[in-house]
């Protein structure tokens, strides 16, 4: 899903109910994240995959869940890919992964969108 989308859904209050999980470096989530975000790890490696899959485990199959890392530029992450396929295989059907092009900082907390610091 494009950034922008995201963000009117956030404004809107229409996410509301929707789980955020950012899939990527602990420093990234800790600058700067999407409010009600929930820090997952880089699920690139074993250690990110099994905090997801235990966050995912008691949830419902069609709760709605948003995924997003940007570390890098999308063709080079290396953590939405396996996320997403792991709640595929685990069943979830409403799962949605934000669209950064470039990285978080400049298609999204650059952009003016939503983001927070962690406390």
């Amino acid at each position: 899903m494009q950034p922008e989308v995201f963000a009117a859904e956030l404004k809107s209050g229409a996410a509301k109910g929707q789980l955020i999980f950012q899939v990527g470096s602990r420093v990234l989530f800790e600058q700067a994240h999407i409010p009600h975000a929930e820090y997952m790890g880089p699920t690139g490696k074993p250690e990110g995959l099994n905090i997801l899959g235990a966050r995912a485990e008691n949830l419902a199959p069609d709760q709605d869940i948003v995924l997003y890392c940007g570390c890098c530029p999308w063709a080079r992450c290396p953590n939405i890919a396996p996320a997403w396929n792991l709640l595929h295989d685990m069943g979830f059907t409403h799962v949605r992964v934000l669209y950064l092009a470039d990285n978080f900082g400049t298609n999204w907390v650059a952009k003016g969108y939503p983001s927070e610091p962690s406390k």
